[in-house]
């Protein structure tokens, strides 16, 4: 992969970065505070089903925010391996990440085939 085909992923990383520490950090704030309606839910609940409607956009929420969290996680990973200059190479069998992939999930570490055979065992393992 050439030095100008780094730059690109390179800036792609660094913007999704930006813009998903931000969207983390405000998912979590409104989980937490309640959100953009958070004075009008501190108000007691009138009915079970507002209580649960509440913790279920909390729980969603957080779980959000956590996904993100870990893609943050291969983020920092894959600018790691531009700066290592192993970006572009499967971490598990070492052959090239097509470019295709790479340009659809540029924080991506496993070609095709090696993500396939770890979602399988993920689900084998019942996670």
């Amino acid at each position: 992969m050439t030095r100008q085909r780094h730059r690109v992923y390179k800036n792609r990383l660094l913007d999704m970065r930006v813009r998903l520490r931000g969207d983390v950090s405000r998912m979590t704030a409104g989980a937490l505070t309640g959100g953009a309606e958070g004075a009008q839910r501190n108000r007691m609940p009138i009915h079970m089903a507002e209580v649960a409607g509440d913790h279920f956009d909390q729980e969603l929420s957080l779980a959000l925010a956590s996904s993100k969290d870990d893609i943050l996680q291969q983020i920092e990973k894959a600018l790691e391996r531009i700066e290592d200059g192993v970006y572009g190479a499967c971490d598990c069998c070492g052959r090239r990440i097509p470019q295709a992939r790479l340009d659809a999930v540029p924080y991506a570490g496993l070609c095709v085939r090696c993500a396939q055979d770890e979602e399988d065992a993920a689900y084998w393992r019942g996670g």
